[in-house]
C-alpha cells in the first residue's frame, strides 16, 4: 500500500488489507513515496479512525518505498496517479511495472480514481477514504484468498 507520506491512507489501507486476510498466509506493509515521515507513527486522524472501526494501526511506522519493494511484494496498490508515477518511474521490468496498481480500479475498473488525500481536508474526509479502502481492500483480500489459499 503507497501513498505520499505513509501517514493517513497506506496505514490505513495497510491495517484493512490486513485484518481481512489469514495472518499465515500474506504479509501485507505500506509505505510513501515521499521520505517526511520516516519512522513516525500514523497521523492521529487515521488511528482514530481505524480505532473507531475496530483496528489497531498505531504500531505502523512510516518508511519510504524503494525500488527493493518490487521484489520483496507480489501487488503494489497506490492511492493515487501521483503516487502510481512515482512508483512506477522506480520499476525496472516490465514485471515490476505489472505489479503496480491503483486501489480504487477495484472499484471503478480502469478509470484511475484517486483516493482522496484526507491530509488537508476535513476531519470526515477520513472516514470517507476509510469506507473507500475498506470496500477496496473487502474485494482485494477475496481475489488474493482464492489465488493463493
Amino acid at each position: 500500500m503507497v501513498c505520499l507520506g505513509n501517514i493517513c491512507r497506506s496505514p490505513l489501507a495497510q491495517g484493512l488489507l490486513a485484518s481481512k486476510l489469514p495472518k499465515d498466509k500474506f504479509s501485507v506493509d505500506s509505505a510513501g513515496t515521499g521520505p517526511w515521515h520516516v519512522g513516525r507513527q500514523p497521523d492521529e486522524r487515521s488511528i482514530a479512525i481505524a480505532l473507531k472501526n475496530g483496528l489497531d494501526i498505531s504500531y505502523q511506522k512510516g518508511r519510504q518505498f524503494s525500488a527493493k519493494d518490487f521484489d520483496n511484494f507480489d501487488y503494489i496498490y497506490v492511492m493515487d496517479n501521483i503516487n502510481y508515477d512515482d512508483v512506477m518511474f522506480l520499476a525496472q521490468t516490465e514485471e515490476h511495472k505489472k505489479k503496480v496498481h491503483m486501489i480504487l480500479n477495484v472499484l471503478f475498473p480502469d478509470e484511475n480514481v484517486d483516493v482522496p488525500d484526507p491530509y488537508f481536508g476535513l476531519q470526515n474526509g477520513f472516514d470517507m477514504v476509510y469506507e473507500m479502502l475498506d470496500e477496496a481492500c473487502t474485494i482485494i483480500a477475496d481475489k488474493l484468498v482464492q489465488k493463493h489459499v
